[in-house]
C-alpha cells in the first residue's frame, strides 16, 4: 500500500519558524518518523513539500489518478484554498484524506478555526505535532487492512 503525505507553505522552516508553537522537529524530522512507522506497517509512503500552491493541487490530482489515501498538512492554505479544496475533493470521493494539524488551530487565531478541508476529510488530527502524521497513517494502514487490501 501507498499514501500520499502532502506538506503545504512553511511547513520546510520547522524547527526555525515559532518552535514555541510547532516544537523542535523539522520536516525532515517528521519524514523520518512517518517512514520508519509507515515500513512497520508495510506502507510506502510518497512525502513531498511545497511553499507553491500548483504543486500541492497536482500532487493531489496524481493522488486521486493513482486512488491514494492522502495525509495533508496544507498549512496556511488550508483556510483560504478553494482550489486546493478542490483537489481534494476527488481525492475525497476515491481513497480519502486525512487533514493534519501539528498546533491545536483552535486555540490559536481566530481565522485558523476556519478549513476549508475539513467537511470533506475522513478526519482532522490537530495539536498532536508529529504523531499526528502516524496516526494518519496508522488509521490507513489499518482500513487497508480490514478490506484485504494491504
Amino acid at each position: 500500500m501507498r499514501i500520499s503525505v502532502i506538506n503545504g507553505p512553511n511547513l520546510n522552516r520547522l524547527g526555525r519558524r515559532e518552535p514555541d508553537i510547532y516544537g523542535a522537529a523539522t520536516l525532515a524530522d517528521i519524514e523520518k518518523l512517518v517512514r520508519d512507522k509507515a515500513a512497520g506497517l508495510g506502507v510506502e509512503v510518497e512525502w513531498m513539500q511545497s511553499n507553491h500552491e500548483g504543486e500541492l493541487i497536482e500532487a493531489a490530482h496524481r493522488a486521486a489518478d493513482e486512488n491514494l489515501p492522502v495525509v495533508v498538512n496544507a498549512g496556511g492554505l488550508t483556510h483560504t484554498s478553494v482550489a486546493l479544496r478542490d483537489a481534494l475533493a476527488e481525492v475525497a470521493d476515491g481513497a480519502g484524506f486525512i487533514e493534519v494539524h501539528l498546533s491545536n488551530v483552535h486555540a490559536r487565531d481566530p481565522f485558523r478555526h476556519t478549513s476549508l478541508l475539513s467537511d470533506i476529510a475522513r478526519g482532522v488530527i490537530v495539536g498532536l505535532g508529529p504523531c499526528g502524521y502516524v496516526a494518519a497513517v496508522e488509521h490507513f494502514a489499518h482500513a487497508a487492512n480490514q478490506k484485504g487490501l494491504a
